[in-house]
């Protein structure tokens, strides 16, 4: 369950992009609401897809491409505003603390939950780790819990690692290639995701 979790959760996507976004432009600390959000996010999906929500997909399969072109749509969104963030120096004193946890909490539970690389990770693991028996529940809640905290070890290092890199972004030009260049692997990403849909 762990490998299955780490190799869904720690490889590259849209999540992940924006972690490394947020923790250039806002450190690491900052960027922990984001974290959080995600990893709820995820476990939400996970609960959905173990409670019967895969069920009301097979049977309805329209609704399946319905949410895919949201979340992909949502996705171009987000990659869009990262492209044309402008350059500022990094700066971890522009917003009041509350808001900015809201706001990137709220953000990085909407990210993971209109992912539907997120939606596919949890399909495949409740097939995989979840069988439908007498103690479905509890294995459940056991591939929730352990997904949960892989998905926040591994959206934090995405986070360490944009944190990583925040004193060469502080030359604008840099920055700007840094945004682009994470807004491409975001769309890169979708791309992906729309050629195995």
């Amino acid at each position: 369950m762990i490998f299955f979790a780490l190799a869904g959760a720690i490889s590259p996507g849209p999540v992940n992009v924006i972690a490394s976004s947020l923790g250039a432009r806002h450190g690491f600390w900052r960027t922990l609401p984001h974290v959080a959000g995600a990893s709820l996010g995820y476990c939400a999906v996970i609960l959905l897809m173990g409670s019967g929500m895969n069920l009301l997909l097979q049977t309805w399969p329209a609704l399946v491409t319905v949410t895919y072109y949201a979340g992909t749509l949502y996705l171009l969104y987000l990659a869009a505003r990262i492209a044309l963030t402008p350059a500022t120096i990094p700066d971890s004193h522009t917003v009041t603390p509350g808001s900015h946890w809201r706001h990137n909490a709220l953000q990085g539970l909407l990210t993971q939950t209109l992912n539907p690389k997120a939606w596919l990770v949890a399909l495949s693991g409740v097939g995989l780790f979840v069988p439908p028996s007498a103690d479905h529940s509890a294995g459940l809640w056991l591939f929730c819990a352990i997904s949960g905290v892989v998905c926040f070890v591994s959206v934090a290092c995405w986070a360490a690692l944009g944190t990583l890199i925040r004193r060469w972004l502080q030359q604008p030009r840099h920055q700007r290639n840094f945004n682009r260049a994470l807004a491409a692997l975001l769309v890169l990403t979708v791309a992906q995701m729309l050629d195995g849909f």
